[in-house]
């Protein structure tokens, strides 16, 4: 299952985001009985928050969200304009704001950017199994990536 939503950058796109990403693992669980937690819904906002708040800030122009989900994670996947590759800034306690990739990297399972002919794409994938509590729906973390050709 998979949806894509272009976000127009406007008063309200974050929250925008955040509603769409909700939904469609609602309707993922509602209607495909996928196993998504209530974990992995708020995971999910915080990082469809986390990189649509990057890309309207550092990239001009529209920004493009996808959603996917699979038996194991889902997927929030981002597209703008830039084609710079971000890079996590060193930890710093004393640093205010400039963490959401920091953020990103913590809670995914997987994070990867792929440059494009305009732009890049950046991929989070999130477990749908809380690995925390000794459920992890029989996948290495790596082997999620390989059978996606990654």
């Amino acid at each position: 299952m998979r949806a894509g939503y272009a976000l127009d950058g406007g008063d309200g796109c974050i929250a925008d985001a955040r509603h769409h990403a909700v939904a469609f693992l609602d309707r993922a669980r509602a209607d495909h009985r996928m196993p998504v937690s209530a974990r992995t819904r708020d995971l999910a906002q915080l990082v469809v928050s986390e990189l649509v708040t990057n890309a309207l800030k550092y990239a001009p122009g529209p920004v493009l969200m996808e959603l996917r989900i699979t038996a194991h994670a889902v997927d929030v996947v981002v597209w703008d304009s830039d084609p710079t590759v971000p890079a996590a800034r060193p930890a710093d306690p004393d640093r205010i704001g400039q963490h959401g990739l920091e953020i990103v990297k913590a809670v995914a399972q997987e994070l990867f950017t792929e440059q494009e002919p305009v732009g890049k794409r950046i991929t989070a994938r999130i477990a749908l199994s809380d690995p925390l509590s000794g459920d992890t729906a029989g996948m290495p973390r790596g082997d999620a990536l390989k059978e996606s050709g990654h």
